[in-house]
């Protein structure tokens, strides 16, 4: 059983945190204890999946698009930012052909991180069919990377921004 069913709503996926059991045994996974962390890709948008670590082996990873080693948070402790620096940079790229725009709004703001983090450079923007296009590439590599600018109001960026706190479990 998943943590959380993705209901969407609004353009948002509410993605659970973690709960400290298994997806694949249904176990109990005691708080400080490590376990994978695993993001899949439904019909209905992103659903986040904690697995315990003699179950990920067996694990079937059909529709994950990341996954990262966590441990299941202390009651009442905040965390920091676990997710490293590949895995970021893996789903901005496995977003790259996102058509739906609650996708597109998630891998801007994914993006806008990766800037923050000096990760993603900007080098120009340019307009197509409407939409501005930025183009962007890794820090130390030359291959251009398309972002399409969706134009986020405030409210929109603090949705995002949660969703993502959610999946990641941190607070961006």
């Amino acid at each position: 059983m998943a943590n959380s069913a993705p209901a969407k709503s609004a353009g948002h996926y509410d993605v659970g945190r973690p709960q400290g059991r298994c997806f694949v045994t249904g176990e109990q996974v005691a708080a400080g204890e490590k376990l994978m962390a695993a993001l899949r890709e439904t019909p209905v948008g992103f659903e986040r999946l904690d697995i315990s670590l003699p179950a990920w082996p067996a694990f079937d990873r059909t529709g994950v698009i990341a996954f990262w080693l966590t441990t299941v948070p202390m009651p009442g402790v905040k965390k920091k930012l676990f997710v490293d620096d590949e895995v970021l940079c893996g789903l901005f790229e496995r977003l790259a052909e996102a058509t739906e725009p609650s996708k597109l709004n998630f891998r801007f703001v994914l993006g806008l991180v990766l800037m923050r983090k000096r990760l993603l450079v900007y080098e120009s923007s340019r307009t197509e069919a409407g939409g501005e296009i930025w183009s962007l590439h890794f820090r130390g590599k030359q291959d251009m990377l398309d972002l399409l600018n969706p134009k986020l109001d405030e409210q929109q960026v603090a949705d995002v921004s949660a969703q993502m706190a959610e999946i990641l479990n941190e607070e961006v």
